[in-house]
């Protein structure tokens, strides 16, 4: 019963209706003093909780009140043994979640298809990251996760590890045996790490992948804002197990973390959590239904195909169905192509798109109404379709991981110079490189330039492949550091 209750909206609530005379920060007061067209298409109930941390409402820095309360009714729904509530994403949530774990020079066990927030994350701690290369699936063009085999092959290798991250589910949807690889890791005394960004869901039915927490990971960085019901950079960090210290946690969680921050954002966070521990079971139900439909559907169009089942293996572990991947290749368009036919003729917006694919989230927001529209949409681009020439495919594999000559840290704050990508081989890289499909950073800082990765980004630049990362994306000049070592 108790997670019926949200103890820190419910405050809020009562607080706005008290209407106390305020002579604190925020300066619009209720809305009084802003813009009159933006202070009416927000509302006054959004604006009479946008308040700042008084006495009365606790302090997430040091949280003993309605927000201590909010946040262990969250631990108890995510099975954690301690939830910290984000304001600023799940990018800071990783950020501290690395720090806890790894100091200056000291070794982190990492996939290389990792988020920014991951390259922060080593940045700030000074961690010299392992990366392991993810299964690569050569027909969609995108990356999996990491096995359990490389992980373990990994820690024999590197025994001096302090721990181990893993993007659980992936951005497509796909997990790997997570339980198998916390059991690997746990048996060596190092803690799990899990990119949990487009997982808070799963934890809610039985139906979808196991959760960091269900697994036994240490901590987890997820995104309630994604996929669980609360507003846009709204997420947890939870924890678990006694191999990460939680004063540790909460202590570099306050480093990183405004003073001001939104009670919006909180309140939404302990709404959502509600919402999913006392309805969740059955809206994902009804959410996987309105998924699969839409699969099997699409699977019947010419040209089009939606990867399920039919991918579990050794390498797929498991997959999240909500996540409905589109493979458009054999129509002779590419993924971004597709994106914008669908935002030009049916007003449709996808989550993302690659060179071979769209992805679009079904969540619990959506109705048979929302994803028949979509499914019609496909409908007409397959009939639409009537050149079947295929995309080309993009002619090189992966090129090896660079070796790394100094930690993102030590290249990140060394001296550098802007050369010609032409005579950067050899070099010591001070940035990010990557290329999608398949999101892969093909140079991180620290690594030496070699001549495959040299070969393997002029080709992407020839296809237009889109890059991000470099200071300058069309790859002419790259940043490099001054002196070698």
């Amino acid at each position: 019963m108790k997670q019926q209750e949200t103890p820190l909206f419910t405050a809020l609530r009562e607080y706005a209706t008290a209407k106390p005379l305020q002579f604190h920060i925020p300066g619009h007061k209720r809305g009084s003093g802003m813009d009159p067209e933006f202070r009416d298409f927000l509302g006054l109930n959004a604006l009479s909780i946008d308040l700042i941390n008084i006495p009365p409402l606790d302090d997430l820095h040091n949280p003993h009140g309605i927000i201590k309360q909010a946040e262990d009714l969250a631990a108890e729904a995510f099975l954690a043994d301690h939830t910290f509530f984000s304001v600023q994403g799940t990018s800071t949530a990783i950020q501290a979640m690395i720090m806890s774990v790894v100091e200056p020079g000291e070794k982190l066990i990492v996939p290389r298809n990792i988020h920014r927030a991951v390259v922060t994350g080593l940045i700030l701690s000074g961690a010299r990251p392992v990366f392991l290369k993810p299964v690569i699936d050569e027909r969609l063009g995108i990356a999996h996760g990491i096995t359990p085999e490389s992980v373990s092959a990994a820690l024999d290798e590197h025994p001096d590890a302090k721990g181990v991250l893993v993007i659980n589910p992936t951005y497509y949807g796909f997990a790997t045996d997570l339980a198998k690889i916390v059991d690997i890791a746990h048996k060596k005394n190092v803690p799990v790490l899990v990119d949990e960004a487009h997982g808070i869901h799963i934890g809610f039915h039985e139906d979808l992948p196991l959760s960091a927490m269900q697994a036994g990971a240490d901590l987890a960085a997820t995104s309630v804002h994604k996929l669980g019901g609360s507003l846009v950079q709204s997420s947890v960090l939870n924890l678990k197990g006694n191999l990460v210290s939680p004063k540790r946690v909460k202590n570099i969680f306050s480093m990183l973390t405004t003073t001001s921050t939104s009670y919006i954002l909180l309140a939404s966070l302990d709404a959502a959590r509600r919402f999913l521990a006392t309805q969740g079971h059955k809206l994902i139900e009804r959410t996987i239904t309105l998924a699969e439909n839409a699969r099997v559907a699409i699977n019947t169009l010419p040209g089009l195909y939606s990867p399920g089942d039919d991918l579990i293996s050794k390498e797929v572990f498991s997959y999240d169905p909500t996540k409905l991947l589109i493979h458009v290749k054999d129509l002779g368009l590419t993924g971004h192509e597709v994106d914008n036919w669908l935002r030009k003729t049916y007003n449709i917006e996808v989550e993302l798109s690659d060179l071979y694919n769209v992805l679009c989230v079904i969540s619990i927001g959506d109705n048979e109404e929302t994803v028949g529209s979509l499914v019609k949409a496909c409908l007409d681009l397959s009939r639409e379709s009537e050149a079947w020439i295929k995309v080309p495919d993009f002619p090189d594999q992966l090129p090896k991981t660079p070796e790394l000559k100094l930690s993102p840290r030590e290249a990140f704050y060394a001296e550098g110079e802007t050369i010609s990508l032409d005579k950067a081989i050899g070099r010591i890289c001070k940035e990010v490189v990557m290329v999608y499909p398949p999101g892969i950073p093909i140079l991180m800082p620290g690594e030496i330039v070699n001549r495959s990765c040299f070969n393997y980004i002029k080709n992407a630049l020839a296809y237009n492949l889109p890059i991000q990362g470099p200071q300058d994306p069309s790859l002419e000049t790259i940043k490099v550091v001054l002196s070698q070592p």
